[in-house]
């Protein structure tokens, strides 16, 4: 099993930085609180296709994306996988993923997480364990990213999309630790570090919704 690729990574963000300022009007918010070297992670909330790919575009190191394996169809599974993502499987243990992911916050890079599993309001309101589990096993500093207006309007043009030139915010908060730094790995720790997870996620998002009026 080989290391998702850090240069396909890179060059995923060059693509995404010319697709998303190319159709919209991204407005970049704390992007320098991403700790410049070193492992990482960014907890993104979910409420439109483009979230991932905004974020990918606009963050300033690459980004490897835990994304659901539906979305590896046809010529995009040779295209995502090459551009350095990681294709899950939602509805099992996939231990390949897992093995994946933890070898990027090993080898020092920024692994990318919708907290909430699925698409949705894009609040928050609902996390999985994994991004506890991550953060606790691969000891790697969670940043909370919120990206607002991507679901606000339809397109003329294509419905599933904003309409172009539409201004989408993202805002990336400060670095915090899931663990208490005991370093335990117990459901118990973990549950606890969700919890804390949850707390900093939702301030954040209330926090960027205040600065950007959204």
């Amino acid at each position: 099993m080989s290391l998702p690729s850090e240069r396909g990574a890179d060059v995923g963000r060059r693509i995404g930085v010319g697709l998303m300022f190319g159709l919209w009007r991204p407005r970049v918010l704390g992007a320098w609180k991403v700790p410049a070297t070193g492992p990482v992670i960014l907890a993104v909330n979910h409420s439109h296709n483009i979230d991932g790919p905004m974020v990918m575009g606009v963050a300033p190191r690459p980004v490897h994306f835990l994304i659901k394996k539906e979305a590896f169809v046809g010529p995009l599974d040779p295209f995502l996988t090459g551009i350095g993502q990681l294709k899950v499987d939602r509805h099992a243990a996939d231990r390949t993923a897992i093995t994946q992911a933890l070898d990027v916050l090993r080898n020092g890079g920024v692994l990318g997480i919708f907290p909430e599993g699925t698409r949705g309001e894009g609040d928050f309101a609902s996390l999985r364990a994994g991004l506890a589990y991550f953060a606790v096993r691969g000891d790697a500093p969670i940043v909370p990213v919120a990206v607002l207006g991507s679901s606000e309007k339809r397109g003329r043009l294509v419905k599933g999309l904003p309409p172009l030139r539409h201004r989408v915010d993202v805002v990336f908060g400060e670095p915090f630790e899931a663990g208490d730094g005991s370093g335990r790995r117990t459901r118990r720790a973990l549950d606890e570090a969700t919890e804390r997870i949850q707390k900093e996620l939702t301030e954040h998002l209330e926090n960027a919704r205040r600065l950007t009026g959204r």
